[in-house]
């Protein structure tokens, strides 16, 4: 067997960007690509260049991606990764095309569950990391207590001694300013560049050995087709070169590259070969999947395949089965939604798509309610109608006994609502881990809490902090399961027949419960209109009008219809209960039961009870 001296690649280094959702990494990328030199002196900037559409709405990334910059020479290239444990199917990847990590920790509020999670991964990986602790100049910063509860989170983690001993840069991204000291303000990112091609080793390989390439994340152009984004390991690339595919299964196939690509600044630009060590987005091999390898056809030798974590939350998506069907969508078959779902599995690894007993229902897996609502929302923008049902947790067995996923769960509310934080959450099976108090007036609680509790969670403690609590989760572990957790305190007002929301009907209503509905929406038997104020269900009449008669009379210009509640994508998915669904167009929301017939449900109910009553 042949042996290849080792050789180091000095003028490339690949880095990840890890942190918690909000602490920065994209204005960070923003930062380091202008000051590189990246874009003309002309370019017209944005905020967040690299965030599109859904992200920029919501502010937050959800798909990995790359850029690169140079400095002094070197090439560095960068993938800007999810803060949200939901998408870290996405950081699991990232980090496999790197050689070093900058751990990004807001300089107020600290490690929060999601920085747990990524360092997590990046220390598994034996990755070096750079801290950086990034916002400094906020009021509220406590610089030298968060340097040491990062510490605190390596030692949890059991971090090797030589990972500990981290470089520390303390930058303001927004502002384009970094320095190795707290308390100086810096001039411009050179600390941290020079901090990078310092602390970050070159990319290894072995001289003369065959072609290795793993494939990271998928991607498509109109021009070339499906793009498949490589890490090189060993070995050359080239334009035109015949191949060998070693796919997942573990067979191997000849497949020609047809062109390469590398990111310069935020384009992708063509190259005839690439080296070992780049990151480079292969065109030519329309089935290739993550995780398979691109090798030598004459010495065909396939990396491990990437492992991600299992998902831990379900829910059905369907086809639209309500009566107003058709009104705003245009994507409204069975099959359409099925080649949707089977075209998301393509490029989102961390996602399972399985048949139901129904064949217009398919139960989608994934790691978190975020997750699974960003692919609704954006199969809603595509002009899809779907009927989607109630969030449940993925139970495995452990040597015969149930378990069930738990979350870490961290709370920054102010100390006046403190307790009603612990009462809510002991009534969800939470089990606090450690209390806080900073004495700012703000109180930080860590809890450990059976997915299930989290469900529907956020909108009861917005309502109950009146929206100035915090609260960030992410999966821990598997447990038993932790019993029965109750559900919805309400229950729901239900249509009982079609037909227009009446503002006469609504006037009596609203005494009974909140509304979901406008005067003049259409409403059809078995669709949910509002919270009852008691715990069971209503069913209503919210399309009755008022008799006309020749009697003329001012007294309805008096009465006011409170606003009503519109709720959104998120919050639907919250509130819903087994028995429910929410439909879900193009234009608007709407929360229905499963089975529409009032008689039917009444019937149900009826049997469920006789059943449950001992002889």
């Amino acid at each position: 067997m042949t042996t290849h001296a080792h050789r180091l690649r000095d003028d490339i280094r690949n880095i990840a960007i890890i942190a918690h959702v909000d602490h920065g990494k994209t204005t960070l990328v923003d930062a380091l690509l202008q000051q590189s030199g990246t874009f003309a002196a002309h370019a017209e900037l944005v905020d967040r260049v690299m965030d599109v559409g859904l992200e920029r709405e919501r502010g937050i990334t959800i798909l990995a991606k790359n850029a690169a910059c140079r400095y002094e020479g070197t090439k560095i290239n960068i993938i800007d990764t999810p803060g949200h444990a939901d998408f870290g199917g996405e950081v699991e990847r990232g980090l496999t095309m790197v050689d070093g990590v900058l751990l990004l920790v807001d300089a107020s509020e600290g490690p929060l569950p999601q920085t747990r999670f990524v360092l997590r991964k990046t220390l598994a990986a034996r990755l070096p990391v750079i801290l950086v602790v990034n916002k400094v100049d906020r009021p509220d910063a406590r610089i030298g207590e968060v340097v040491d509860e990062v510490y605190g989170l390596f030692f949890d983690l059991d971090a090797a001694e030589d990972q500990i001993d981290f470089p520390i840069v303390y930058t303001n991204a927004r502002e384009g300013l970094a320095s190795l000291a707290d308390g100086e303000p810096g001039e411009d990112l050179k600390p941290l560049f020079e901090t990078i091609l310092e602390h970050v080793p070159p990319p290894r390989y072995h001289e003369g050995a065959p072609l290795q390439a793993r494939v990271a994340n998928l991607d498509a152009s109109p021009y070339v087709g499906r793009l498949a984004l490589c890490r090189v390991y060993e070995g050359t690339i080239h334009r035109g070169e015949t191949v060998a595919w070693c796919r997942a299964d573990g067979s191997v196939e000849r497949a020609k590259i047809a062109e390469l690509q590398v990111a310069e600044g935020l384009e992708r630009v063509s190259t005839d070969a690439v080296a070992a060590g780049d990151v480079v987005a292969v065109a030519g091999i329309e089935q290739i999947m993550i995780g398979e390898t691109i090798a030598d056809l004459e010495h065909p030798r396939p990396l491990p395949v990437i492992t991600i974590d299992e998902p831990s939350l379900s829910m059905t998506i369907g086809t639209n089965t309500s009566p107003l069907v058709g009104r705003s969508g245009s994507k409204l078959t069975a099959r359409m939604v099925k080649e949707r779902l089977d075209r998301e599995l393509v490029g989102n690894v961390s996602l399972r798509v399985l048949d139901t007993d129904r064949p217009d229902t398919w139960e989608v897996q994934g790691r978190g309610e975020l997750q699974l609502a960003v692919l609704v929302e954006l199969m809603r923008r595509e002009g899809f109608e779907l009927t989607v049902g109630k969030p449940q947790v993925v139970t495995r067995e452990v040597d015969g006994v149930t378990c069930e996923p738990m979350e870490r769960l961290t709370i920054d509310v102010p100390e006046a609502y403190s307790g009603t934080v612990i009462q809510a959450l002991a009534a969800r099976r939470g089990r606090m881990e450690q209390l806080t108090n900073h004495g700012s007036g703000w109180v930080r609680q860590d809890y450990l809490v059976p997915a299930r509790g989290l469900l529907g969670f956020r909108t009861e403690f917005l309502t109950e902090t009146r929206g100035t609590g915090i609260l960030h989760h992410v999966f821990e572990s598997y447990e038993p399961w932790h019993g029965d957790i109750r559900g919805r305190p309400n229950g729901s007002l239900i249509a009982d027949r079609p037909g227009p929301a009446a503002t006469y009907a609504m006037i009596n209503l609203q005494e009974r419960g909140v509304l979901f509905v406008e005067p003049g929406d259409d409403c059809y038997e078995g669709m949910i209109v509002g919270e009852n104020a008691r715990a069971e269900d209503l069913d209503v009449n919210i399309s009755k009008a008022k008799q006309m008669t020749n009697v003329r009379s001012n007294a309805d210009v008096l009465v006011r219809l409170a606003p009503p509640r519109l709720l959104s994508l998120d919050q639907a998915l919250e509130y819903i209960e087994e028995d429910e669904c929410a439909e879900v167009t193009p234009d608007a929301i709407r929360l229905r039961k499963v089975e529409l017939s009032g008689s039917r449900r009444q019937s149900a109910r009826s049997k469920s009870k006789r059943a449950a009553t001992p002889a």
